[in-house]
């Protein structure tokens, strides 16, 4: 009888967590397409109205701020910073996979910005089943960049490993036929509520917390995989346009795989859920500390970090801290992780693995993860209660800040962080054109003469 209420309970709970998900799918696509259609309106209206305006406006913009390093936010689809991208002349927002895994979006970024076809590496590329070769960007969106053409980073939740994974495969020489590459073409990383030691929520999807590698047969993540390999087999594209998890290069469409390829890809058998090339194994416990494994924070470059939280200890139990200060679509899964877990009769994923530790988080991920790399040696790092007490700021330490909110505070939708929306980005990127140029300070825009 109490098997049978206890596998009741999980049904119920994975019902609840898909209607949540679909419900925050509909939501960032209904946001896109009304997005779309209020610019589209815009443009046109003014286009008609004030084409004069819009001609001396074009040629007025002063092109020295071209001479600045371009800020980079990392993760872009779908307005996905809304709108935080033009507080600054100089920031590029790429389009990459949402479910790719870290290898895969690194390798993608690097040619977004350099420019030529994606080349994601013969032996990686036979290892999981992919061709190993993608887009092609006939213009790289900053083909100068080098040493002496640095970058700043900003990438959202696991954004900012995607970025830590670049920074180390540029001082690996990795990308064949640019040798000259370095860890000094990353001028500086900030990372919003970043995944650098993994989540627990990655279990309570439907990782199997033994290997951090494999799902349960039925769990939130199953649903996501079969929706994931129908959608990119029908290959609908003007929905594409709108959202694409990132897995062209599998060739999964219809066209290409026929009836029997989405019966194997389904059945498990291929495709990136078969590999497990894909970004729920990167962003569990385990897979974090084998990536981690290879990645340095180099002496040479400046590192942030913000870390959120959205929970509080009422009576020594940790609960969510607001309830309408949390999204309607996270509150549950700040719950689910305040109370998760790690099974009694599975080893720990690493020597001195505590619950208690890994119990505040945003409804996405953990707080411990956020803050700096520290699975499975901590690097360098520095808490900062005010940032007028760390200046200037050091390259290869890790300043970490607190922040009150949930894991979507910052991007989406503007109107619900307010005030706070601005104070973080303006500092973001005041710091990124004030404080960490390795060389003489280019002239800032505001400071040109006209």
């Amino acid at each position: 009888m109490m098997r049978l209420w206890i596998s009741y309970l999980q049904l119920v709970e994975l019902f609840v967590s898909s209607l949540v998900h679909m419900l925050y799918g509909f939501y960032i696509f209904s946001s896109a397409v009304a997005g779309d259609l209020s610019q589209a309106l815009n443009e046109y209206f003014h286009k008609v109205n004030n084409v004069n305006v819009e001609v001396r406006e074009e040629i007025s913009k002063p092109n020295q701020a071209n001479d600045l390093p371009p800020i980079v936010l990392r993760l872009g689809a779908l307005s996905y910073f809304a709108g935080a991208e033009k507080k600054d002349e100089r920031v590029l927002v790429p389009d990459l996979g949402s479910l790719t895994s870290i290898y895969d979006r690194a390798r993608e970024l690097f040619y977004y910005l350099k420019g030529g076809q994606v080349d994601y590496g013969e032996e990686h590329s036979k290892a999981c089943g992919h061709s190993q070769f993608g887009r092609i960007y006939e213009q790289g969106h900053y083909p100068e960049w080098d040493e002496d053409h640095p970058i700043h980073f900003v990438g959202h939740s696991a954004g900012a490993q995607v970025i830590r994974v670049l920074q180390q495969m540029l001082a690996d020489k990795a990308f064949k036929g640019y040798e000259n590459t370095s860890e000094n073409w990353v001028l500086s990383v900030t990372s919003l509520s970043g995944a650098f030691n993994g989540t627990t929520r990655t279990y309570a999807d439907g990782m199997l917390p033994e290997d951090g590698r494999t799902l349960k047969p039925i769990c939130l993540l199953q649903l996501c995989r079969i929706g994931v390999i129908i959608y990119d087999w029908f290959d609908i594209s003007w929905l594409k346009n709108y959202y694409n998890f990132g897995f062209d290069h599998y060739n999964m469409s219809w066209r290409k795989m026929g009836i029997w390829g989405l019966v194997d890809c389904l059945l498990g058998n291929a495709g990136p859920f078969a590999s497990g090339d894909w970004i729920l194994p990167d962003l569990t416990i385990q897979g974090s500390i084998r990536l981690n494994y290879h990645i340095r924070t180099f002496p040479n470059t400046y590192y942030f970090s913000y870390a959120t939280k959205r929970t509080t200890k009422i009576m020594g139990v940790k609960v969510p801290s607001s309830i309408l200060g949390i999204h309607p679509l996270l509150f549950i899964r700040v719950l689910q992780m305040c109370q998760w877990r790690f099974p009694p009769d599975v080893p720990p994923p690493y020597k001195g693995y505590r619950d208690e530790d890994w119990q505040d988080n945003d409804g996405a991920l953990n707080t411990i993860s956020m803050t700096h790399p520290r699975l499975p040696i901590e690097h360098p790092n520095c808490l900062v209660e005010k940032e007028s007490d760390c200046q200037p700021l050091q390259p290869g330490i890790w300043y970490y800040k607190y922040v009150e909110g949930d894991h979507i505070l910052f991007i989406i939708n503007r109107e619900r962080a307010g005030v706070q929306f601005d104070v973080i980005y303006d500092s973001i990127f005041q710091r990124c054109r004030k404080h960490v140029f390795r060389k003489k300070l280019p002239t800032m825009p505001n400071e040109i003469n006209h």
